[in-house]
């Protein structure tokens, strides 16, 4: 089973991991239809893809856009929900619970709302696939509230598979990606993470976008793999710090 001739609906598709998918997809010949919060960088990813790719501009935050964009595109096989936030990091001695629960808006409640959303329109066969995060699998000090996001999100899958079923549901775990969320950085600190996380996992590296795409469209292809949380971090749920 693979994905060619599919739909494969991507929210938060037009930059890092998921316009990697939509270009993966879209070369593995399905028709990747993406979502992003901006017209602008919508245009932008739908350029770079072609005339295969569609899409719309809309904030995944809301319910009743995210009823009518489903409404509007009709059934499809394949839901890959690569939002993502940033909010409700830091030491939890200091953390806000304003910004745990920004955190929480921003990316487990969107991808909560897109799958729900996207059950009426989803084949039969198909599947949905979270993107979570490696900060819910590794000890890291000051990623606590990233953890509890991203857990929750974990703690879904296998719910959801046994409850949605034929539907599958799986999710990728990505470790430290090199995709544009990094760039709120200062180039000199970024540079001196991914040097120090490179030394650590065994890969040597630090991943790729397309590293993690591979991944998801694994998922979504493979018709016998349901409930599965796929890591994607280079090892590092076993490195060794330092």
């Amino acid at each position: 089973m693979s994905v060619s001739g599919t739909r494969l609906v991507i929210i938060g598709g037009t930059s890092g991991i998921g316009l990697a998918t939509a270009r993966a997809a879209q070369d593995a010949g399905a028709r990747p239809v993406i979502v992003g919060r901006s017209a602008a960088g919508l245009r932008s990813a739908l350029d770079r893809l072609g005339p295969e790719a569609s899409g719309e501009a809309l904030d995944a935050a809301d319910r009743p856009a995210l009823d009518g964009f489903f409404a509007r595109i009709g059934s499809f096989e394949h839901l890959v929900v690569a939002a993502s936030g940033g909010a409700g990091a830091g030491p939890f001695r200091g953390l806000a619970r304003a910004d745990l629960q920004a955190g929480l808006d921003a990316k487990f409640w969107v991808q909560w709302h897109c799958a729900q959303a996207a059950l009426p329109h989803l084949a039969r066969t198909g599947s949905i696939t979270l993107v979570t995060a490696a900060s819910a699998r590794v000890g890291n000090p000051g990623t606590s509230g990233l953890a509890a996001i991203n857990g929750a999100l974990a703690a879904m899958v296998l719910p959801l598979a046994h409850e949605l079923g034929p539907v599958r549901v799986n999710a990728v775990s990505p470790g430290v990606i090199d995709t544009p969320w990094w760039d709120r950085q200062p180039a000199e600190m970024k540079a001196r993470f991914f040097e120090g996380v490179a030394r650590t996992v065994p890969t040597r590296r630090v991943g790729r976008p397309e590293d993690v795409a591979d991944a998801i469209l694994f998922l979504a292809g493979n018709g016998y793999v349901t409930g599965v949380i796929l890591d994607v971090d280079g090892g590092l749920r076993g490195a060794s710090p330092g």
